[in-house]
């Protein structure tokens, strides 16, 4: 029989990227400029290429949120509207990941410093969702900078396609308000043939950025001819067929953020599903046992976080994840979405994963920090 190999999967957070800085003389929240974000991605590579050096006998890949990027990317182009066209939401996720991956490709020159022969592979990514996602009509997605109340208004009455929320309170009891967009689930990867065989090569794929471009599958408009699939901008396509070919695979983007730990738990159990399919195909194959490693910017998961009882969690089995959950035990737009992607990725046949800091990245992998997750 075929010995198993391992494939990691690091899903980086936005504080592996952009960090929240405060800024020493308003004391407000700001986002780093562009060096800050290099050289903290520098950082975070580093680590990583550090853990790759000591676990050569793994396969990668790497997966990142945009939360910051994107929410800039779309107030540059609202902006600017004035005097340029304005950017639709999927498309500013794809700009996006273009950027996030160039920047987390830093990596390549991290392992090749060390003597590893490695490269990385920005791949944009399209995630399909479900056109009927009642994530559409309810937008819950926090993007972009703080808003008072009175400005959110504003925006709100100045643009019928703008939806903003309450996010929380100030230390001075005023209301802080965030803009919100649609999330719907994840269901598919149209790239994951792609995201595979670089792995396979040896290589690291930097896949599902952001959560991915939100896609659906056009339904196609039948005639006596053939069929008709109708995208965005006016354009379409045109196909004879006959009766017994099945559809095409067409897709058109929508406009929304996907949120990239579910995002990458999808990652994780498509690969661990394919690879069984194929090795029964073809015993031969190399049967991957799949970690999945999400990187954000507590040391570990917590009950009652940021209360005078907090209480951190070293280790999580499938069965008190999903009671805690449940429970409402886990801050939604945070820590929640975390736990259900392992949730998940545990229900679809994972052994293993963890939720860590990426300083603490050894440390959890040898049972002495983060979280670990277990069936």
């Amino acid at each position: 029989m075929t010995e198993k190999q391992k494939l990691v999967i690091f899903a980086l957070g936005g504080n592996e990227i952009s960090p929240i800085e405060i800024d020493p003389v308003t004391g407000n929240l700001i986002t780093p400029d562009l060096p800050k974000q290099w050289k903290r991605t520098a950082e975070t590579c580093e680590i990583i290429a550090d853990f790759i050096k000591e676990n050569q006998d793994s396969h990668y890949v790497m997966t990142h949120g945009n939360g910051p990027q994107i929410g800039n990317i779309l107030l540059r182009s609202e902006y600017s509207s004035k005097y340029l066209h304005k950017i639709p939401l999927d498309v500013c996720g794809a700009d996006s990941q273009g950027a996030l991956g160039y920047m987390l490709a830093q990596l390549s020159n991290s392992l090749q410093v060390r003597g590893l022969d490695i490269h990385t592979a920005e791949i944009v990514s399209q995630v399909i969702v479900d056109p009927n996602d009642p994530a559409f009509e309810n937008p819950s997605k926090f993007i972009g900078p703080p808003l008072t109340k009175e400005e959110a208004s504003v925006l709100i009455s100045e643009s019928p396609d703008y939806s903003a929320r309450f996010y929380k309170m100030t230390d001075k009891d005023e209301e802080i308000w965030r803009r919100v967009v649609p999330s719907p689930l994840p269901l598919g990867i149209v790239e994951i043939d792609i995201i595979e065989a670089c792995y396979l090569s040896g290589n690291i794929p930097i896949a599902v950025g952001g959560g991915g471009i939100p896609v659906v599958r056009v339904t196609p408009k039948k005639n006596a001819r053939g069929e008709t699939y109708v995208c965005n901008y006016g354009i379409s396509y045109n196909r004879e067929i006959s009766e017994s070919e099945k559809s095409a695979s067409v897709y058109k983007g929508v406009e929304g953020v996907i949120d990239k730990d579910l995002a990458s738990s999808l990652l994780a159990s498509l690969i661990m599903e394919r690879t069984q399919k194929r090795r029964q195909l073809a015993p031969d194959m190399p049967a991957f046992e799949v970690e999945l490693v999400i990187l954000t910017s507590v040391d570990a998961v917590k009950l009652h976080f940021q209360e005078h009882n907090e209480e951190s969690l070293s280790v999580l089995t499938l069965e008190k994840a999903t009671s805690l959950y449940e429970s409402g035990a886990f801050q939604e737009g945070s820590m929640g979405p975390k736990v259900k992607s392992m949730i998940n990725f545990l229900k679809a046949g994972g052994k293993k994963a963890y939720i860590t800091q990426v300083d603490l990245l050894q440390q959890t992998f040898s049972g002495e920090a983060g979280t670990t997750f277990i069936h």
